[in-house]
């Protein structure tokens, strides 16, 4: 009798083992490289719960993180440590892949846009500015494969009311940034960051 607790214990500790071994592997958090992680600079940290930061990270499949981030979560904790205290900011999150990266016709979709952020606040990772476009998760079309995510930091001009025109207020897809930035005479962002992650049930 002792013989067979004995073996079943030893058998449920090597599946629990099993388990875990495959949680783990599932679970690696895949850095980029290549252009997508050149394009991450200046320590701009995007954080979601569990998670953590995943700024220059793919979105891993496993304890349905994909699927959370684009059905329950609302917006990340963005921190930028190197913030100004006395400087305002501007914060866009955009998909310049949409609908695909092979045809991303409809690039930039805006996802965020907030603006008056003090630096203060960015310090800390509460935003407190005032939001042109609400947070959208990110929703990736099915079979569109995977969609980059990115987020730009700026300082904000000074004296300057910062604000979407009618056309950019209608729809947030198609949405030309570059207008946008040259109109207000923004500068090259101090910081920017993204991750990448695709349909949760592709």
């Amino acid at each position: 009798m002792k013989t067979q607790i004995t073996h079943f214990l030893i058998a449920g500790f090597i599946f629990i083992g099993m388990q875990r071994g495959v949680n783990m592997e599932e679970c690696i958090f895949e850095n980029l490289d290549g252009d997508d992680g050149k394009f991450c600079r200046g320590n701009l940290q995007v954080v979601y719960p569990e998670l953590g930061d995943v700024g220059c990270t793919y979105i891993p499949k496993c304890n349905q993180y994909r699927k959370r981030i684009s059905k329950e979560w609302g917006s990340p904790d963005v921190i930028y440590q190197e913030a100004d205290a006395s400087k305002r900011y501007i914060l866009i999150m955009v998909d310049p892949d949409a609908p695909n990266r092979a045809k991303p016709k409809f690039r930039f979709w805006r996802h965020w846009t907030v603006v008056d952020i003090l630096g203060a606040d960015l310090k800390k990772g509460k935003l407190k500015g005032r939001v042109l476009s609400d947070y959208r998760r990110p929703t990736p079309p099915s079979q569109s494969g995977f969609h980059r995510y990115q987020f730009l930091l700026y300082e904000q001009p000074l004296f300057e009311a910062i604000s979407l025109n009618p056309e950019e207020n209608q729809s947030t897809g198609s949405w030309k940034m570059d207008n946008f930035l040259n109109r207000f005479r923004i500068g090259m962002p101090v910081a920017s960051t993204q991750f990448i992650t695709k349909d949760y049930q592709d």
